[in-house]
């Protein structure tokens, strides 16, 4: 049977949760800076971003897809 010390500190199962939490605060706060960063007007949103390459091209001759 274990008796408490009055020490306090951290469990192994404490540790690994707030680490897991750091690691989850560490990497969403790029991308939410990111996001607000990043700011397109409606009609930027809207056109057509598709642009038929050579890569693209020969992606589908490889593919056989039809013309």
């Amino acid at each position: 049977m274990m008796h408490a010390t009055g020490k306090t500190s951290l469990g192994r199962r404490q540790f690994l949760r707030a680490l897991g939490a750091g690691a989850a605060v560490a990497a969403a706060s790029p991308l939410a800076l990111e996001a607000k960063a990043d700011s397109e007007t409606n009609d930027e949103k809207r056109k057509s971003r598709y642009k038929e390459s050579d890569h693209v091209r020969a992606y589908y001759r490889v593919n056989r897809y039809p013309s």
